[in-house]
């Protein structure tokens, strides 16, 4: 019989976690979504006290040395009832293993500590206006000036870069070969001259997203992260990290407890219907486990994503209907409602993650294109 329980650890890493961010919840309040909707440098700050910031890094980088379930368990207790910690995420999840990684040790010693202290803010330059899924087709150009790269381009649902301090920018420095050919990663601090960040506002009124402009910027030679015009396999690593994270499951958890609170359990087509999202948060914990611990094929992320982004609608289907007129009246359940869209198109639509899974990992022929396109 297989078992599901956690060893003591990690029973006791969850307490204090659920402990923490009900507490950051009472004194920053609650948010939809809140490893990207919710930010508070302050609460990055007690998530670096209790090092809960770079938690599985290696300790010879600064970080904790823990297992990858133990990041796992303290993301789901804080985004599940909205603990605002979008302030830190990107740069745990993504920009410290990359330096990690591919970076330079001058980098290292410059970049890890503000992230692990939860000082500094990083955002990702990867969509443009013709190249959102598509990240191959990506056009921002860094021309190589001397002991500088010269940018010119955009990028666009740049979350946070109206207040970050650094943009982990993907970048063509080349144009030779096939598309995934020439991309590059580059460290631009956001202060530099030429660089323009207009917020966008999402129907739920939401100003994350943001369109960010390069005009000419001058960025250091140094803080080109990895090989020049080889970064494309760097990337793809980091999409697998930021599509089968426990964030694609319990964004809306919130929601569904309220919902469940409120349902009329009397009624057994009701009662049906928790079971089944029970049975889906299940089903999505044991995905994300799987890739947490480097279990699942390689691209198998795709599927998790999609699982887990389409149950998190299901979620929101559910309590429209259990709360009814509440959610119309309640601005707060209203905008939570409005946002589940959101899921199945962030970091990937849902289309575009069968496409992957049905091309990379289940090796499916692709379809010809019709004669004359």
């Amino acid at each position: 019989m297989l078992d599901f329980s956690l060893n003591p650890e990690l029973e006791q890493l969850r307490q204090r976690a659920r402990q923490v961010a009900a507490e950051g919840v009472a004194e920053f309040g609650a948010h939809t979504d809140s490893w990207i909707n919710g930010f508070s440098k302050e609460f990055s700050k007690r998530l670096a006290a209790e090092g809960w910031i770079g938690m599985t890094w290696p300790t010879e980088f600064g970080g904790g040395g823990q297992s990858t379930l133990a990041r796992v368990i303290m993301g789901e207790e804080m985004i599940a009832v909205g603990a605002p910690i979008a302030a830190s995420w990107f740069a745990d999840r993504q920009m410290g293993p990359a330096l990690i990684n591919h970076g330079t040790v001058d980098q290292q010693a410059e970049f890890l500590p503000g992230m692990l202290s939860g000082e500094t803010t990083w955002c990702i330059g990867m969509s443009e206006p013709d190249a959102g899924s598509d990240l191959a087709g990506l056009k921002t150009a860094a021309v190589r000036d001397g002991n500088h790269f010269v940018v010119t381009g955009q990028k666009i649902w740049t979350s946070f870069a109206a207040m970050a301090d650094y943009i982990y920018l993907i970048c063509r420095t080349s144009s030779d070969g096939p598309p995934h050919k020439g991309v590059s990663e580059l460290i631009v601090p956001m202060n530099l001259p030429g660089i323009e960040v207009r917020p966008i506002k999402d129907m739920t009124t939401n100003q994350h997203f943001c369109e960010v402009f390069f005009d000419e910027v001058k960025v250091p030679v140094e803080n080109l992260v990895g090989v020049e015009g080889n970064a494309f396999k760097q990337t793809m690593a980091q999409l697998e990290d930021e599509r089968g994270g426990i964030d694609r499951l319990v964004s809306n958890r919130p929601l569904y407890d309220r919902a469940v609170a409120q349902a009329d359990r009397r009624d057994p087509r009701v009662r049906q219907e928790i079971a089944r999202l029970e049975t889906g948060y299940r089903i999505g914990r044991v995905l994300v486990y799987r890739e947490a611990q480097r279990q699942a094929p390689a691209g198998f992320s795709a599927a998790t994503k999609c699982f887990c982004t389409e149950h998190e609608q299901r979620v929101a289907d559910f309590a429209a209907r259990v709360l009814g007129a509440e959610a119309i009246a309640d601005a707060g359940l209203t905008k939570a409602i409005a946002y589940a869209p959101a899921y199945t198109i962030m970091g990937g639509t849902s289309d575009i993650m069968r496409n992957i899974l049905g091309e990379r990992v289940l090796g499916l022929p692709r379809e010809p294109r019709p004669s004359g396109q």
